[in-house]
């Protein structure tokens, strides 16, 4: 297998649990979708992949509304992958009760969690739990304030506006070795990138559309931030939906109908327009942020994606609406054994001519594996 010299290099899944078909083409019972999601995390770490995420959602599309659960019974039958949320919806939960579930998990897995804050694409999530959705940005600036006050693991005394304050507060279990892995994952917004800049937290670019080169300039505005707050070098990660099959006909043609289905329903709710064959074949051109096709298509766009971006993570996020169990797992078996190899090598070679930037992105590993000693 080929690797990048320096070794800093990551790759991993997301799913948000999509319910799919079964081999008669009928939608699997969510308790199905469940476990199937645990193979396919037990697949991941069987061929070495990095990180495993699971999203949140309190829909009927997709199966997890408690992604801690399902990590945890991850956790049991995984030895060294990494796991943890795409995203966890931190406007509408407890920052308390958040930390204290990723700690739990992070002592079940041996040090091997992650937790990934962020507002959501969806707000199902806000009426279910009684907030106010008017109160969308207040919600997540109090909450991440609160949450980053709870990663040193010291006595907190806070106060806010919509939450009870603490004083002289220590919140149990302690995270073993080190902090709690804390990313921010992020839509686009620069607001939100020097948010996550101001509290020193690595950062997330979920990438669902367009050219991922459009996401240089925020990830630039991370860089200088950081630097501004007083803060080192963090990690950047894309997170992007992708499918790969043996060849690019046969990856498109699969994935179509079923990621049809899911835009067209999100678009009927959000006022869009149904999407076209021919915007899909965009996305998933060497522009689009579509990583749908062969290995030897997908791979040098990962690789040109995290080179634009200086990610040093890619997080292909593999489940696309009904797509089936099946085809998930071939998907998966390709990425970790034909793509990634291939991108570490392209990465190799594009490193090996920037020692400056490579040099740079290492200070940036050096300072997380100092939050996170048990990486």
């Amino acid at each position: 297998m080929g690797q990048d010299m320096t070794g800093r290099y990551e790759f991993g899944l997301d799913t948000f649990g999509d319910v799919t078909e079964g081999p008669d083409g009928t939608r699997l019972p969510h308790a199905q979708v469940l476990r199937n999601v645990v193979e396919e995390a037990e697949l991941a770490d069987r061929l070495g992949l990095d990180f495993f995420g699971i999203g949140e959602h309190h829909r009927h599309e997709f199966a997890v509304s408690a992604p801690e659960v399902v990590l945890a019974a991850i956790a049991g039958r995984t030895e060294r992958i990494h796991l943890g949320s795409a995203v966890t919806v931190l406007s509408s939960d407890d920052p308390v009760r958040v930390f204290q579930r990723f700690a739990t998990l992070d002592g079940l897995s041996g040090g091997r969690a992650e937790v990934i804050l962020g507002r959501g694409s969806f707000i199902e999530s806000f009426p279910l739990f009684g907030f106010e959705l008017s109160q969308y940005q207040e919600l997540f600036e109090e909450k991440l304030n609160l949450f980053a006050a709870l990663l040193p693991q010291e006595p907190v005394t806070w106060s806010g506006e919509l939450r009870s304050p603490l004083t002289d507060q220590l919140v149990y279990p302690p995270v073993e070795h080190g902090r709690l892995k804390t990313w921010v994952g992020v839509g686009g917004s620069p607001e939100s990138v020097v948010r996550a800049a101001h509290y020193g937290l690595p950062l997330v670019l979920a990438i669902i559309g367009g050219s991922p080169a459009r996401f240089a300039p925020l990830a630039d505005l991370y860089r200088r931030a950081l630097d501004q707050f007083g803060h080192p070098l963090q990690p950047i990660a894309i997170h992007s939906p992708g499918f790969i099959a043996d060849s690019d006909e046969e990856a498109l043609d699969t994935l179509w109908p079923h990621y049809k289905v899911l835009i067209d329903r999100i678009g009927r709710e959000r006022g869009w327009g149904p999407v076209s064959r021919q915007h899909f074949e965009d996305e998933a051109g060497p522009n689009g942020a579509i990583y749908a096709g062969s290995p030897e298509t997908v791979a040098p766009k990962i690789a040109a994606a995290m080179r634009s971006i200086g990610a040093s993570r890619f997080d292909l996020k593999y489940s696309n609406g009904t797509l089936s169990h099946e085809a998930l797992m071939g998907s998966i078996e390709r990425y970790a054994t034909e793509v990634v190899p291939r991108v570490r090598e392209l990465l190799a070679v594009a490193d090996a001519a920037e020692p400056d930037a490579v040099a740079a992105a290492d200070r940036a590993d050096a300072a997380a594996a100092a939050e996170h000693p048990a990486d």
